[in-house]
């Protein structure tokens, strides 16, 4: 039985929250709250039926024809409630942490409308069963958190946003050709089809050629590939929970969603192979994720190194993509919601430790284990995941792809992996060393650039239960790896269902 419904509702419940908040009262915190944080709760709701549906191996569809030959579809297969998931899973996350984050600040209505605008976009990314649906909701989402970028109103992000929208409106209109020249080429191709584009191959190798490389350079954008990243490092003047967003789920995770989308759905594994692109794949990741390292350890500021460090971790995805196998595959699958877990966590402590203590640069942060705890804890555990150290999910993620290196014969990925995480530990671990073991203002030495007491723990409780439930959830998924439905199972179930027959 097909529940159209159920993808439909989990879309619509973003939307319908965009236009009851905008059409709220400034003032009216108490109400747009209640809203957030149930809509949120409800989508989560939504999206684990479609989870349960989808391992009794039920896809609900939702169609309807725009155009002669053109339809919009909502599937929920198991790729897209994946993604599904880990969006709905930290947008309530974030809402908690943006609400705390926010209290008393200005604009927050116009914050919160374009920040459920955002969701949505992500949510119908997720479950587009199409190039047209997909490409929808994809430039949805640039235009949605454009407004989330230049939030504070400054130059500086005012510039920032200019730069964010060069970039990511260019990529559309890439993206935009490959999509006109496929369905020239093919007519509407859905991404559950099983036909694929193989019939294609004698007659149109080089116009093959050309369309996978323009959707994928269009979605390598807003994945922040080398050399086209340039607009991610200066979207850090947004706000905490935006950079959370944009980093963990929203913009750089829906771009390797989408490439994920391209090689294994619409043009297949096989195919992708054949026509010579897999490997270009693997070296341009390789490249963007040594860059994004090395330029993460030249930064004095704490954001826009963990920026540099989403660059690099990101390429993860399209890493795993181009090993070609099933370690790699699931490798690739499993980082999509690691990543996303543990850059959550720290973004949401970089927050924190600019709110509460003012700390923006790294040289700040001597002693600050002492005065946040919890904090410094869900750094560093997000920090260690980051490096691939056990127990955190990112050991996890490192693992697979180095097995599926082997697997594949491709040896120098091992050693881009290994190259990776010697730097990420050379940008992690003094920042740790710095909170647990320098002397710092905590024993006073001096003072912090902003103390203040913003609620009776080390900082607000709106501020402190996201982080650790999010740092919690990065050290549980490496720990209990194996248990059904983690984030690695659930990796592995779409991998042998859907990709590894």
């Amino acid at each position: 039985m097909n529940a159209a419904w159920l993808p439909l509702t989990a879309l619509a419940t973003s939307l319908l929250v965009v236009v009851i908040i905008f059409a709220l009262p400034e003032d009216a915190r108490r109400l747009r709250t209640t809203i957030n944080l149930t809509a949120a709760v409800v989508k989560i709701v939504l999206v684990m039926l479609m989870v349960q549906r989808v391992a009794a191996g039920h896809e609900d569809i939702f169609s309807f024809q725009v155009v002669g030959g053109v339809d919009f579809v909502l599937r929920s297969d198991a790729l897209g409630v994946m993604f599904a998931g880990l969006s709905s899973l930290l947008w309530l996350c974030t809402t908690i942490y943006a609400i705390g984050y926010l209290e008393g600040s200005a604009n927050r209505k116009r914050f919160f409308g374009f920040f459920s605008l955002c969701v949505a976009s992500t949510i119908g990314i997720a479950l587009a069963d199409n190039l047209f649906t997909f490409l929808i909701f994809y430039e949805m989402l640039t235009l949605s958190t454009y407004p989330l970028v230049v939030h504070k109103g400054t130059q500086q992000a005012l510039d920032a946003g200019r730069v964010y929208l060069r970039y990511t409106l260019s990529a559309g209109v890439v993206l935009l050709l490959g999509t006109v020249l496929l369905y020239s080429l093919t007519g509407d191709q859905s991404f559950s089809s099983e036909e694929g584009l193989g019939d294609y191959l004698n007659d149109h190798r080089g116009l093959l050629t050309l369309i996978f490389a323009l959707l994928v350079g269009g979605l390598a954008v807003k994945t922040a590939m080398v050399p086209l990243h340039g607009w991610l490092p200066r979207a850090m003047v947004a706000p905490a929970p935006v950079s959370a967003l944009l980093h963990a789920v929203a913009v750089v995770k829906a771009g390797a969603f989408g490439i994920l989308r391209v090689v294994y759905d619409l043009f297949g594994i096989e195919l992708s192979v054949e026509l010579g692109v897999i490997t270009t794949l693997a070296v341009a990741a390789s490249i963007t994720i040594i860059y994004g390292s090395l330029r993460a350890i030249a930064q004095e500021e704490l954001k826009p190194r963990l920026a540099f460090s989403t660059v690099s971790q990101v390429s993860y995805v399209i890493l795993g993509i181009g090993l070609f196998g099933p370690f790699g595959t699931v490798g690739a699958l499993a980082h999509l919601l690691h990543q996303g877990l543990m850059k959550v966590t720290l973004f949401f402590c970089a927050g924190n430790y600019a709110e509460e203590l003012g700390i923006h640069r790294i040289d700040e942060m001597d002693g600050a284990g002492k005065r946040m705890p919890l904090t410094s804890i869900a750094f560093t555990i997000g920090a260690f995941g980051m490096i691939g150290l056990p127990p955190v999910a990112g050991f996890i993620t490192k693992w697979y792809l180095g097995v599926g290196a082997i697997q594949a014969e491709m040896y120098w990925v091992v050693a881009v992996l290994v190259a990776s995480s010697t730097l990420n530990a050379m940008y992690f671990l003094p920042i740790v060393h710095r909170l647990w073991f320098r002397v710092g203002p905590a024993h006073g030495n001096g003072s912090w650039p902003k103390e203040q007491r913003l609620g009776r723990f080390e900082t607000h409780s709106w501020l402190l239960l996201p982080m650790v439930f999010t740092a919690l959830v990065s050290l549980g998924a490496g720990l209990f790896a194996g248990l059904p439905f983690s984030p690695l199972d659930w990796a592995a179930r779409v991998a042998n269902g859907e990709y590894l027959p």
